[in-house]
């Protein structure tokens, strides 16, 4: 893909339908079995599939329909958790016992995805630093783990079997999701969040995702930020300058951001990214329901070209639509937004080729 001018991919998730909601909180609570679920999501994402390429993306995910959560996905593979005990504002899992890989985590969304398409397949999974901020918990996790670093710690050979497995498996793409990163340039989040050294955060998160992503040279590896939403709200908000002398450790080939929602305070602070690395440029905004015109993406591309090199750019959303099932967003807008992008990008091969 990189051969390709301005290609485009998606971050992960897409809106569910209402049915397939009903169908994972159903599964959640045990009104259906997994098995029984199966074959329904089977049918469903089949569909996901057929939205995007009628886009013409040329990467494309499953849309994560498996899944209630991009993090939780993590829990509900990995034994050592209990559901719902933590609650952020929406009740996440917490740790409660040592790790166990018990069972692939995505590995059965992968072979489903690639046995259905020729257009490059990505694979998104939840990077370390995420996974202990979200699911350790000080009344519930101690025993397993005294600390939230232990936790972090004890995802990295989990998380690194599975990319092993995705990689014989046929997956073009592997992304580490690391919104947690992003959101510490806001100093409201980092006071909400008792977090007093957010330099050492940081550094603590992107070493994490070296140790997850080093040595798998023949494989595409991204990492993507974002400043958190839900119902088209941000958790968060601020330019990047605080955390691009983090980016340049990032041992990854892409970097996905969040640029085209006014939160991320503009284009400026790519001056300051890494120059041996690929950009994932957020150029559509999930969180505004006006669905873009080519025109608007090309626009947004081409002021992110007066600090990278063309060949550098991959065109995406700025996250995935819905990383929350309960996400409340909508499948038909999402489409629109997508394929006008996918135009936009004809418009500038043909511009800038």
């Amino acid at each position: 893909m990189e051969s390709t001018l301005f290609p485009t991919t998606v971050i992960g998730s897409l809106p569910r339908p209402a049915w397939v909601l009903d169908l994972i909180l159903d599964r959640k609570a045990g009104r259906i079995s997994e098995e029984e679920a199966e074959p329904l999501l089977d049918r469903a994402i089949e569909s996901s599939i057929a939205l995007q390429e009628q886009a013409r993306l040329e990467e494309i995910t499953d849309g994560e329909w498996r899944r209630e959560s991009y993090v939780k996905v993590f829990a509900e593979r990995v034994r050592g958790f209990k559901a719902d005990l933590h609650d952020s504002g929406m009740p996440y899992p917490a740790v409660v016992a040592p790790l166990e890989y018990h069972r692939p985590l995505v590995l059965h969304e992968l072979r489903f995805l690639r046995a259905r398409t020729r257009r490059r397949v990505k694979i998104t999974l939840p990077a370390p630093y995420i996974i202990g901020r979200r699911m350790w918990h000080a009344d519930h996790s101690r025993k397993a783990y005294p600390t939230r670093e232990g936790l972090m710690e004890a995802c990295v050979p989990i998380l690194r079997r599975e990319i092993e497995a995705l990689r014989e498996a046929g997956a073009d793409t592997v992304q580490l999701d690391e919104p947690w990163l992003s959101t510490m340039v806001d100093p409201a989040f980092r006071r909400r969040e008792g977090i007093d050294n957010p330099s050492y955060e940081m550094d603590r998160c992107v070493d994490l995702v070296n140790q997850v992503l080093d040595g798998f040279r023949d494989l595409a590896t991204g990492m993507h930020l974002c400043h958190a939403h839900f119902d088209r709200q941000h958790g968060s908000e601020g330019p990047y300058g605080l955390i691009m002398p983090a980016l340049q450790k990032v041992r990854v080939g892409t970097i996905s951001m969040e640029y085209a929602t006014p939160v991320a305070g503009g284009l400026d602070s790519l001056a300051q990214f890494p120059e041996k690395v690929r950009l994932g440029l957020g150029c559509i905004d999930h969180c505004d329901p006006r669905v873009e015109t080519v025109e608007d993406v090309v626009k947004r591309v081409e002021e992110a070209m007066r600090h990278l090199d063309k060949s550098r750019i991959t065109l995406h959303p700025d996250c995935g639509f819905a990383p929350s099932a309960q996400n409340p967003m909508d499948l038909d807008e999402a489409y629109r937004k997508l394929k006008a992008m996918c135009r936009a990008a004809r418009v500038l091969r043909e511009k800038h080729g």
